[in-house]
């Protein structure tokens, strides 16, 4: 098995300025090629703390990835340790110089010369292109022939080095470590709980090495098999996830819950509005974040006062008086008044106690209520009691209402996670969608 380290380079990641994300992307990744990350080293920028990083990190694994230090200013140190660490000359890239100097010209800006210094490439390393910056990465062969380290370098910035990782860093990876004998499988989970996840998994039969991440509010699970037959015991595996997890799975590989819903949509021609109050838009922008999405999401009445829920979208006052604005009728009428005032095949509606104020005993922090109108089908209204701070309600209040039009286009039951005991009082299906 192939062996990495990391190493995550910046002042602003030890001083706690900014978090190190890189390190987590690329250890899931790594994973995914059956590769044993054996350690993440983060260090400051500076020359002795680079030194001793680099060296320990190559004492560690025949595989180094480091992100960071590339920039053109004096604190960005990491291609003059490698040079000098690996004895290894630096010289300017002509092709890169005058790539920087291009990227500057369609800005219409004038290029600093410290610039220049993000085409120095160490000696025999093979160059990396950035097509979103102006460092390059490269990766370098050192140490002994009969043991050698290979030496990763890639940008800072995550939308820059994410695309790097996974266009051309992985590919060569994956040949390092052999990848016809390597395979993987991850599943998209939501309604489970990681413990949960953990038992379900447990018992199922094969040679696999699972792992799990919780990256709230969903889990995701994979399993990576070696040796031989290795697509064939992949879909064995998988076949005993579906028949264990059922519907809480709701995807495979680098998906989302917005982008199934809207796959699922566009697929059967169906078109969809919200009414939104206590996740503020937070629906529509999950799902305006997916390319594509006119195709099927018509838009989204954001009510958040009750004067906007009776005029934009029809509730009564007398209903908002009878029973408050969060409550499953008022979400059901929410979820019609959208559907009515934007032609949609599906609307779903959205209200509740984001905290951390406003609770009550009857209706506490955390108290969301949704609505689903739907052409063909009862409205179907429910309360769930959700947990954790506002940020924390509000998203998983969203994964929810996304997840309920996932169940609704599949013919699914409704989901049971944190749903409190009061029954609505408008007609209702265990299982709402066509059929």
């Amino acid at each position: 098995m192939i062996d990495a380290a990391i190493i995550s380079t910046g002042d602003e990641l030890v001083t706690g300025r900014t978090t190190d994300t890189n390190a987590g992307f690329i250890a899931d990744k790594l994973l995914g090629l059956g590769v044993d990350v054996v350690g993440i080293l983060t260090v400051g920028d500076r020359p002795e703390r680079l030194r001793w990083a680099w060296t320990e990190a190559c004492k560690l694994a025949h595989v180094v990835i480091a992100t960071g230090g590339l920039g053109p200013t004096a604190d960005d140190l990491t291609t003059e340790t490698v040079g000098a660490l690996f004895g290894r000359a630096l010289a300017a890239d002509p092709a890169i110089v005058e790539r920087i100097r291009e990227l500057f010209r369609l800005f219409n800006r004038p290029m600093p010369e410290n610039n220049l210094k993000q085409a120095l490439i160490p000696a025999g390393a093979v160059v990396l292109p950035n097509p979103l910056g102006t460092a390059p990465g490269y990766r370098l062969e050192v140490g002994d022939p009969g043991d050698p380290r290979h030496v990763v370098v890639l940008p800072g910035v995550p939308r820059e080095m994410k695309p790097m990782l996974t266009d051309t860093v992985l590919p060569w990876l994956a040949t390092l470590a052999g990848a016809g004998r390597i395979g993987y499988r991850t599943f998209q989970t939501f309604g489970i709980s990681e413990s949960g996840l953990d038992e379900v998994i447990a018992g199922i039969p094969g040679e696999g090495r699972w792992s799990f991440r919780a990256n709230f509010p969903e889990v995701s699970v994979r399993v990576t098999v070696r040796g031989e037959q290795v697509e064939a015991r992949l879909d064995a595996f998988a076949r005993e996830v579906y028949a264990r997890l059922g519907d809480h799975v709701y995807g495979e590989g680098d998906t989302s819950m917005e982008l199934v819903v809207g796959e699922l949509l566009r697929a059967r021609g169906l078109t969809l509005a919200l009414a939104e109050s206590c996740t503020g838009g937070q629906v529509a922008h999950r799902l305006t974040n997916v390319p594509g999405s006119s195709a099927y999401f018509l838009g989204g009445i954001n009510a958040y006062a009750n004067t906007a829920k009776e005029t934009l979208l029809g509730v009564p006052a007398a209903l908002l008086a009878a029973h408050g604005a969060v409550s499953e009728e008022v979400a059901a009428t929410m979820a019609e008044g959208a559907r009515r005032a934007l032609g949609a095949a599906v609307a779903v509606g959205v209200t509740g106690i984001a905290g951390p104020d406003g609770g009550t005993a009857e209706k506490p922090v955390g108290l969301v209520c949704f609505g689903l109108a739907a052409e063909g089908v009862p409205t179907v209204a429910r309360r769930y009691q959700l947990w954790g701070n506002r940020e924390w309600v509000k998203l998983l209040a969203s994964q929810i209402a996304l997840d309920w039009v996932r169940r609704h286009v599949l013919g699914l039951p409704l989901l049971e996670l944190g749903r409190r005991g009061a029954a609505p009082a408008r007609p209702q299906r265990e299982s709402v969608g066509p059929g």
